[in-house]
């Protein structure tokens, strides 16, 4: 390969990280990883209305006002639940926070989520997430990177867990997240997802 090309080539690279690092509610992501069960391109989605629409979790605004606006509606813990939102607070790296929807519990401190726009416009299904807190609460996260197919080097700061209005199931998720994709894209004037809709309860 050319010196042209190669430097064409980490061009281009740079250019999507970059991408990823200023996309809300992403993180930079740009590939997909072998955890990662699918991943689906839903050009202008972001991670809060696609959570809501598959969770069932009512919560309107940025990803990072979900932990207070919930403390009212719905139950929070420090320990995850099938069908529990993941809510990733504001920072440098997520100006506003990040929401993902926890489909599978693997291990005390390991997890895989479905979300939304981690990686830029896209719905991303069983990633992995670890706990690394130094309590074992998950208020410090770390993140599957699916370009390098490994977990990210930077420990996400984490509120916790909003709990499910009602049970559900991985597989249930799985199936309700196409819909909650295309339900999320027209602007949520729908009912939150139901039985109906693949989510159990």
């Amino acid at each position: 390969m050319s010196h042209i090309a190669l430097a064409s080539r980490a061009f281009r690279l740079a250019a999507l990280l970059l991408l990823g690092g200023l996309s809300a509610c992403a993180s930079g992501n740009v590939s997909t990883g072998p955890n990662l069960a699918a991943a689906s391109r839903h050009a202008g989605i972001s991670c809060a209305p696609f959570a809501r629409e598959l969770s069932g979790i009512a919560l309107h605004g940025e990803a990072d006002t979900w932990w207070r606006a919930a403390s009212s509606r719905y139950r929070l813990a420090s320990q995850p639940q099938v069908g529990a939102v993941l809510v990733l607070r504001r920072g440098g790296r997520l100006p506003s926070g990040h929401v993902a929807v926890v489909s599978r519990l693997l291990a005390p401190r390991q997890l895989l989520v479905i979300q939304a726009n981690w990686v830029p416009e896209e719905v991303t299904e069983d990633q992995l997430v670890v706990d690394v807190s130094p309590r074992n609460d998950w208020t410090e996260v770390r993140m599957w990177w699916p370009f390098t197919n490994a977990l990210g080097s930077y420990a996400y700061p984490a509120y916790g867990f909003i709990l499910p209005p009602r049970p559900t199931t991985h597989d249930a998720l799985r199936q309700a997240a196409a819909p909650a994709a295309r339900l999320a894209l027209a602007g949520g004037a729908h009912p939150p997802p139901s039985r109906g809709r693949g989510l159990g309860g």
